[in-house]
């Protein structure tokens, strides 16, 4: 009986786990167990008293190239001694490994464990921490670039409104809001577009779900999945606009966007164009993951209705209407 072809597979833990232990050569007791699926699969490897984390792209989901340019920036930064979950080699050096899955080839890598607490509700003492590390990614990856996306206004909200087409009416209130911003937030992006020391190596991703805190103050970013090029306040604004989900009382959040802004500028100030372009910088970036789902239906279709996208393109309004109100208010009558 011929074997019917799939599109996606969920690799199996013990053979996943022998592979692993045979490639790095890790003990005869080291475990495997799937963490979690999604845009990508993870799996947590236990060796005695060393972890690490499996992370297994997705069938084109990314391009080899794609992944060497990743894990060149992670090189880049634990060179630079910024803390980060870094790649591990195995035994004859290579990072990437090849596995031969029924949809195709898919490709694994190992990463060093983030030891430490996910924090949602994080302390103003925290977010200053996160702000400082953050700069400093930044003062590394500045004026840098790798051969990855470069994440301007077409990618981040005019590619995913294309990407929304085909599950949404373009009549929808919703999908009217999102082109209406997609014209706004461009026009922003030109005016700061070639500003000195503005553009570079982004992360895109940086909140609670993707760091590990010890002691309050010492914060560990991994998952560099989707880095590429771009303006780096695009990350700014993204961290930002999650802690302001995160924290219901608007008062609490400002004084911890306030802590997190002074960690930042504590090791590289942020212009005045800059800081004005927080707001459409976390909006556009919540667009472009709109996209991401849309693209990856196959993981999200559980969750991407109508309902969603009413409470997801709320959130953007929201947000943008709230810096909307502050920047009126303090404007001088």
């Amino acid at each position: 009986m011929t074997t019917f072809p799939v599109t996606a597979s969920t690799l199996s833990e013990t053979e996943l786990g022998n592979f692993i232990k045979e490639k790095y050569q890790l003990s005869e007791n080291c475990e495997c167990k799937l963490f979690r699926t999604g845009v990508n699969h993870t799996y947590f490897i236990s060796d005695n008293e060393t972890k690490f984390v499996c992370r297994v792209y997705c069938h084109n989901w990314r391009t080899k190239v794609e992944i060497e340019q990743e894990l060149e920036l992670l090189k880049l930064l634990r060179d630079s001694s910024i803390s980060i979950s870094y790649p591990i080699s195995d035994s004859s050096g290579a990072f990437i490994q090849d596995i031969n899955a029924p949809e195709g080839i898919r490709y694994a890598v190992l990463f060093s464990f983030a030891e430490g607490e996910k924090m949602r509700f994080m302390s103003k003492e925290t977010c200053f921490s996160i702000g400082s590390l953050m700069a400093k990614i930044h003062n590394v990856t500045e004026n840098k670039k790798i051969d990855r996306v470069s994440y301007d206004s077409k990618i981040l909200l005019n590619n995913a409104y294309q990407l929304l087409i085909p599950y949404f009416e373009e009549g929808l209130e919703e999908m009217k809001y999102l082109k209406e911003i997609e014209n706004k937030v461009s026009k922003k992006f030109e005016e700061i577009n070639g500003l000195e020391n503005s553009t570079g190596i982004v992360h895109l991703d940086i909140w609670y779900d993707n760091l590990s805190v010890n002691n309050e103050n010492e914060i560990i970013i991994f998952d560099f999945d989707n880095c590429g090029n771009g303006l780096l306040v695009l990350d700014v604004g993204y961290f930002l606009k999650q802690l302001f989900f995160i924290e219901s009382d608007k008062k609490e959040y400002e004084l911890k966007a306030e802590s997190f802004l002074k960690g930042y500028q504590k090791n590289r100030s942020l212009s005045e164009k800059e800081i004005e372009l927080i707001p459409e910088s976390g909006a556009s970036i919540f667009v472009f993951y709109l996209g991401v789902q849309a693209q990856r239906f196959d993981w999200s279709n559980i969750f991407f209705t109508k309902n969603y996208l009413t409470m997801f393109v709320g959130r953007i309004k929201s947000w943008l209407d709230y810096y909307e109100e502050k920047n009126n208010c303090n404007k001088p009558v």
